[in-house]
């Protein structure tokens, strides 16, 4: 055989072998050969369909992005709409006479084109929010793609320093803080709609004129006024790097705040402006620690004012965003003496409050503490305390108008009401006396007494009738004060004595207008309502005058008359004093915020001198005027009980022995409250006959004893003074 006959017989039979071995593996290895070489092909095929979808979907976000840019880059105000909006409302504040007090809100400097922005404020801006400025279109890639990292990796805080300057221009003029993906997503697209309506030159005029700096101040002019007393033309290198610091921070890099901060910050400008190139190495160099800041004048007492009155405007005012000016009822000169007069008198790790009133209601001044700067909370506003004897105002006004008189006798003796035993400071008894020598010297036991008879749940309603809307509590110890008050609002019973028994009503704003003049609120006096009956007001005046020229209250005396009253309370924890002359009536409190006791501190004490040393200004330009202390009682007296009270029924609401408000249900007597001999009967007259009601009843009623009014007794010597 030849060779070629050799070389195919001997193919043949490895052919064979390998027949017979392929028919040895079986059909599963078959397939396992087959899937090993088909599984690269496949991959390869859905590798490709993956990115043709990417791509579909990479250009459809494309487009869809390219469309909504486009969208809102037509939707966009024009730049001299963008221009004309401002992010606040400005409001300023201006006393009585119309001075200038304060300016709150947004405060804006002038305009500056980019011509007339400095260029070094336009690089040191550029340097520290957005070096890459220039190049972006709105969106920097490199921070974005670093943000996107960040943010999937869990350091979501990153998210929000991002931004570049477009970004920040496109948040403040659209958007809030919030830090979403969502917020930033449309802050990513409003910030191309910017670029592509915009050039880059007005895209910056835009930031630097709106930027917010901190303190008020929006654009660079308000902060270059703000913080170095010039516009801002004329900043230097070093304010310049001032202000740029501020962006990213202006409360913590603010230079009248922590000026070392704001060094600090303005340094690191300077270095990136020198890395950029903005800047050689010399100006670098520059010490901003030197650079002048405006001196600041530090906030005074009228914020404790304005931080009462100035949420009013919400339900006074219809919404506005436009620029307006609130005329308030404040006295600049007042002012300032009742700031004095609190921080000379109070004592030493104290508070002190002081607010004073016109006959109308009108504010003149407010002192809500020591210094607004380390706190500003305002005790004479919101600040519940313990009146102490203050209170007996209400006990006394409602004994009066039960037909007690400033000359009829009381006792001063032990007593006890309900398991209750008051006891005078002094802790002496002096007999029998008279009801002004009991208010004079603030004798509890005879309050007490007072308090007794005509009844707790009416001493509450007249406190209710005054104006006191805090609780009143109706158990017996409430005549001395126990139930905690404001200031003001006691403060605004005692003005209405000094008005003649009219209801006053506090307030502190007299208009409100635009900044063209247009009137937008004015206060209109309410109708006068009478609280009480002439004859209630002269006694009561009469026992105020006493206090202060005989009793606990002499150190409020200030060469006029002067009628007030001092209030106490246990452990020396409260001081108060209140009172007023020539129709101004003023209130001061001292105590702790802790309610620790204060040693020494007494009303008629600290309180009593710090009210003397205001009112000496306040009513210097006043008319001396004196006071109506002759009591004209009517034919007959009321009652005592709430059946008989002074003026239409409509007018009052009554308190049960709980505190609970009570309808009143009343009805004309049918017979005079005097018996024959002229005493007074005790209880009102029925409703019904005594034959009547035992007829209905079916059975004989025992017949109430009359008891008499008090018999009259001599008077006693005065005690010595109830601090």
């Amino acid at each position: 055989m030849s060779k070629r006959g050799d070389r195919l017989q001997h193919k043949g039979a490895r052919g064979s072998r390998r027949a017979a071995a392929h028919r040895a593996e079986g059909p599963a290895a078959r397939s396992g050969a087959r899937a090993g070489g088909e599984a690269p092909a496949r991959w390869r095929v859905w590798l490709r369909r993956g990115a043709i979808a990417g791509g579909l979907l990479a250009l459809l976000a494309v487009i869809f992005l390219g469309f909504a840019v486009g969208f809102a880059a037509r939707s966009l105000p024009s730049f001299a709409e963008l221009r004309a909006t401002q992010p606040g409302q400005t409001i300023i504040v201006r006393a009585r006479d119309g001075r200038e007090i304060v300016e709150l809100g947004p405060s804006f400097g002038e305009w500056l084109d980019f011509a007339e922005i400095p260029e070094t404020m336009k690089n040191a801006m550029v340097a520290v929010e957005d070096k890459r400025f220039y190049s972006h279109f709105g969106v920097d890639p490199v921070r974005l793609v670093g943000a996107v990292a960040e943010y999937a990796l869990g350091e979501r805080a990153r998210i929000g320093g991002t931004s570049t300057i477009t970004q920040q221009l496109a948040r403040n003029l659209f958007l809030n803080n919030n830090r979403t993906p969502d917020r930033k997503a449309r802050e990513a697209v409003l910030a191309m709609a910017l670029e592509w309506k915009f050039s880059k030159e007005e895209i910056l005029e835009l930031y630097l004129n709106k930027v917010y700096f901190g303190g008020g101040a929006y654009g660079i002019d308000s902060a270059s006024r703000k913080f170095f007393s010039h516009p801002a033309d004329e900043l230097s290198v070093g304010e310049a790097a001032i202000i740029a610091g501020l962006v990213k921070a202006p409360s913590r890099y603010s230079p009248t705040a922590d000026t070392q901060a704001a060094v600090d910050r303005a340094k690191v400008v300077l270095r990136l402006m020198r890395e950029q190139g903005y800047i050689t190495a010399d100006q670098a160099s520059v010490d901003v620690s030197e650079v002048q800041l405006k001196e600041q004048t530090s906030q005074n007492s009228v914020r404790y004012f304005t931080d009462w009155v100035l949420p009013q405007l919400d339900i006074i005012l219809p919404e506005t965003f436009e620029p307006i000016e609130v005329w308030t009822t404040l006295d600049i000169g007042m002012q300032r003496a009742a700031t004095a007069a609190i921080e000379a008198n109070t004592p030493a790790n104290a508070q002190g409050a002081l607010v004073s009133l016109d006959r109308d209601g009108a504010i003149l001044a407010m002192v809500g503490g020591t210094d607004y700067v380390a706190s500003n909370y305002n005790r004479a506003t919101a600040a519940m305390r313990q009146p102490g004897s203050a209170w007996k105002l209400f006990v006394y006004l409602a004994a009066l108008e039960a037909g007690y008189t400033p000359e009829d006798t009381v006792t001063d003796a032990p007593v006890t009401i309900d398991g209750w035993s008051p006891r005078n400071s002094t802790g002496q008894y002096i007999g029998e006396t008279d009801v002004r020598t009991a208010f004079a010297f603030s004798i509890n036991t005879v309050a007490a007494q007072l308090g007794n008879e005509v009844g707790f749940g009416t001493v509450a309603s007249m406190a209710k009738r005054f104006g006191i809307t805090s609780p009143v509590a109706t158990y017996p110890s409430m005549v001395l004060g126990s139930s905690e008050v404001r200031l003001i609002e006691l403060t605004q019973a005692f003005a209405a004595i000094a008005a003649k028994g009219i209801k006053v009503e506090p307030y502190g704003i007299a208009k409100v207008t635009t900044a063209s003049g247009e009137v937008l609120y004015r206060h209109e006096t309410t109708n006068e309502q009478a609280l009480v009956a002439d004859y209630v007001v002269a006694g009561m005046t009469d026992l105020l005058q006493a206090a202060v020229q005989t009793g606990t209250g002499r150190a409020a005396q200030i060469g006029r008359p002067v009628a007030g009253k001092t209030g106490t309370t246990s452990s020396n924890k409260d001081g108060w004093f209140i009172g007023f002359s020539s129709g101004i009536t003023t209130g001061v409190w001292m105590g702790r915020d802790d309610a620790k006791a204060v040693p020494g501190l007494q009303g008629g004490r600290a309180p009593a001198r710090a009210f003397a040393a205001f009112m000496r200004h306040a009513v210097k330009d006043r008319p001396v005027e004196a006071f109506e202390t002759t009591v004209e009682l009517p034919e007959w007296q009321m009652e005592p009980d709430e059946e008989a009270m002074f003026g239409a029924p409509e007018d009052y609401y009554f308190i049960d022995e709980q505190g609970n408000l009570v309808e009143p249900v009343r009805r004309e007597p049918s017979r005079s409250p005097f018996g024959p001999d002229g005493e007074r009967l005790r209880d009102a007259p029925p409703a019904a006959s005594q034959d009547f009601l035992e007829e209905a009843t079916g059975g004989e009623l025992p017949r109430p004893p009359r008891e008499q009014r008090r018999p009259p007794q001599p008077q006693a010597t005065r005690p010595p003074p109830d601090q």
